[in-house]
């Protein structure tokens, strides 16, 4: 069954706006239109409806009868098709999460992994926010935050994924042209250093932890983002600290080895990061989550299942 009749809808906008501010003027500002189109708008709809919807005076504007009467009518109308709409658009909203994550987690880590949760989960849409920092992101801005902290900041659930071993890479094609038998020549060769202040380990604390003073490289490369200093390492520009959580996958390939075997195990962890004020939960983030640690507990082989909140993980067998 056709609906009508049924009035100019653009000019119920228009005149739902002018009856609710008393003014063409603002109403014309609130639609980002010209006053003479609303008040077009609203002389269409009169001689559509043959009423005089306002009395137009100098000093005041005001609604006839007829136009209090079909104001109050509009609105609810309107109002009501702006709240289905909304939810429409929230649904939407609804089956995509966002996830916060740095450049080196976002690109290392969590994409080769991803497809897993794409397939098992089709109908909910992951949004990668990547950024090297979450000061200044508002936790409304996302869902779950994936950072390697120290210490978690205040005010957050902080699960830990997993602690890290570092250990020095290169590219097989340096170490040839290289003598590196030791940590001592590893200082005397050319080193990637990553530029941060978050709370990434450095060059100084590695060679610190295997019993070297002097820390001080003769040639050093510095780079502000840990993917771009991977690069550099595959280009052969230097040897870097790898993470290997971070960069396992260069070498199973082979394109990337380890010079010396000496590594430093890290006492801070990856966390996985949800604000406590958020005021609901989006659909799609329970499955994220209970996948994501699923996921570590497998791959880690943790015995005691998924991590409680804040509480430490039981690896089963060393990484």
């Amino acid at each position: 069954m056709k609906i009508k009749p049924l009035p100019p809808l653009n000019s119920l906008v228009a005149f739902e706006s002018a009856a609710r501010h008393m003014s063409f003027t603002r109403a014309a500002a609130e639609l980002h239109v010209t006053q003479g189109a609303v008040s077009r708008q609203i002389r269409h709809l009169e001689d559509y409806l043959d009423q005089a919807l306002f009395v137009r005076d100098k000093r005041q504007l005001k609604l006839t009868q007829t136009g209090t009467e079909y104001y109050t009518s509009v609105q609810q109308v309107l109002l009501g098709l702006a709240e289905a709409t909304s939810d429409i658009l929230q649904w939407q909203l609804n089956k995509q999460i966002t996830v916060a994550t740095s450049n080196a987690m976002a690109s290392l880590w969590l994409l080769p992994r991803l497809p897993e949760f794409q397939d098992q989960f089709p109908q909910i849409d992951v949004r990668i926010l990547a950024t090297d920092t979450l000061k200044g992101v508002r936790s409304s801005e996302y869902d779950v935050a994936l950072f390697y902290y120290r210490k978690p900041p205040a005010g957050m659930i902080a699960t830990p994924l997993f602690r890290e071993r570092v250990y020095p890479i290169c590219s097989p094609g340096f170490l040839a042209r290289q003598q590196l038998d030791d940590p001592e020549q590893v200082l005397a060769t050319t080193q990637l250093w990553l530029d941060s202040s978050e709370n990434w380990l450095t060059w100084k604390e590695w060679f610190r932890s295997v019993g070297l003073k002097q820390t001080e490289p003769r040639r050093r490369l510095n780079l502000n983002n840990y993917p771009m200093l991977i690069q550099a390492a595959l280009n052969g520009q230097g040897i870097a600290l790898g993470w290997e959580q971070l960069v396992e996958q260069y070498l199973d390939n082979q394109l990337l080895v380890r010079p010396v075997t000496n590594e430093l195990n890290t006492e801070a962890h990856f966390y996985m990061l949800e604000s406590e004020d958020q005021p609901r939960r989006k659909p799609g983030v329970d499955e994220f989550r209970d996948w994501l640690l699923a996921h570590v507990s497998e791959e880690h082989g943790y015995a005691d299942g998924l991590p409680a909140a804040n509480e430490p993980l039981s690896p089963s067998r060393p990484k």
